[in-house]
């Protein structure tokens, strides 16, 4: 289903592969590891960007592929498929996320500095929006950067940062005046060698156990006046411009996990025997299994059209909402009702069932809440 799609051409296919002997070699033999140590190895950062795995879309003047955002999409899709939850989060924020806000908003210095590195993975990025009291709502945020002369000097804490135990550069969300509401907010590098800048310790979570997810402290973090990335005050415009593309990548994840959550299941009830024939032969089975293909279906054909309104620089604030919460609560009922089928052994963690089931939830509130997505889409009425 994934590589059949219209909306991909023979290229793409041939990076599937690339991507399906990726995780292959290099992901599932060291999976459950990672899973149990809460984290993944540093290492994985330099396998992925020698097989050309980071940030595809990257110009080549930075060390990039020329690629374009369905190029990431690929492997996000093959990365859920694969339920490998964890590192596809990593390596997503990494390329779908940083990549855009240092590619479309920062200098020619700062793309000649990072964009190659985080091509090549030596330099792993994060974004540090997401604070203790603010949650989805990024006005509230409270971290500050005063001005000095040359420098910024930064104070606050984030709080569920995606590769905050490995970054390398985070991309930090703070206030530079006390301007009200979105006003005064900007987005400024910070270098994980500048002094004050400490990592807090790497959050347990439901799912996606293997992911790098943290606390990150700044504790009067000095850092140049040229690591502003965009205009002084402009942040949240910025983060308005490129949050489209997030929820798309959050759609995206979505889709493909379901569509292995399905897979696997009609696989389960086409063998396992109840009451003397295939589960699979009862009324109930079909009827159901008819109703999740059929989200299925509806589901890629809505998601393959915004992926070509985005390639042409055309999906919507709108657009990419309705993706985003219609994708992720299909996928929370899809999932739940393929564990259903399975019956005791889905609450089993040894069966992959149990893991996408728990992967599943935080789809709906990662990237803004279902709730923030509803507010969204009704503004639009």
């Amino acid at each position: 289903m994934l590589a059949e799609r219209a909306v991909y051409n023979e290229e793409h296919r041939l990076y599937r592969e690339v991507v399906r002997k990726f995780i292959k070699t290099e992901v599932l033999p060291h999976f459950q590891k990672w899973e149990a140590a809460g984290i993944v190895d540093r290492s994985l950062w330099d396998r992925a960007g020698e097989a050309g795995l980071l940030c595809p879309q990257a110009p080549v003047e930075y060390g990039g592929a020329g690629g374009t955002f369905k190029h990431n999409a690929v492997v996000i899709e093959e990365f859920s498929y694969a339920a490998v939850a964890g590192p596809q989060t990593d390596l997503s924020v990494h390329n779908d996320v940083c990549a855009g806000y240092l590619q479309h908003f920062g200098s020619e210095e700062q793309k000649l500095r990072w964009l190659s590195r985080m091509v090549s993975g030596k330099s792993v990025c994060a974004i540090a929006m997401t604070e203790p009291g603010a949650g989805s709502d990024l006005q509230a945020i409270k971290t500050t950067a005063v001005r000095a002369g040359g420098s910024f000097r930064i104070r606050g804490a984030k709080t569920f940062i995606s590769n905050g135990q490995h970054c390398d550069l985070a991309i930090v969300v703070a206030r530079t005046s006390q301007a009200p509401k979105a006003k005064g907010i900007s987005l400024i590098l910070v270098e994980a060698d500048r002094l004050g800048f400490r990592r807090g310790r790497n959050l347990e979570k439901l799912g996606h156990l293997s992911s790098d997810t943290s606390e990150l402290f700044f504790d009067d973090v000095e850092v140049p006046v040229s690591n502003l990335l965009g205009p002084e005050g402009d942040g949240f415009g910025l983060l308005m411009q490129e949050l489209p593309q997030e929820r798309l990548t959050l759609a995206i994840s979505s889709m493909a996990a379901a569509q292995k959550a399905f897979d696997i299941t009609l696989d389960y009830v086409r063998t396992r025997k109840a009451f003397g024939q295939p589960v699979a032969q009862f009324q109930n089975t079909r009827y159901k299994l008819a109703d999740l293909k059929a989200d299925l279906c509806v589901g890629w054909a809505y998601l393959d059209q915004s992926l070509e309104l985005h390639e042409r620089g055309q999906l919507s604030a709108h657009d990419a909402s309705v993706a985003k919460l219609w994708c992720t609560e299909m996928h929370g009922r899809l999932v739940d009702q393929c564990l259903q089928f399975f019956g005791g052994y889905g609450f089993m963690r040894e069966y992959e069932i149990c893991r996408l089931y728990a992967d599943a939830r935080v789809q709906r509130i990662y990237g803004g809440t279902s709730e923030i997505m509803r507010e969204l889409i009704s503004r639009e009425l």
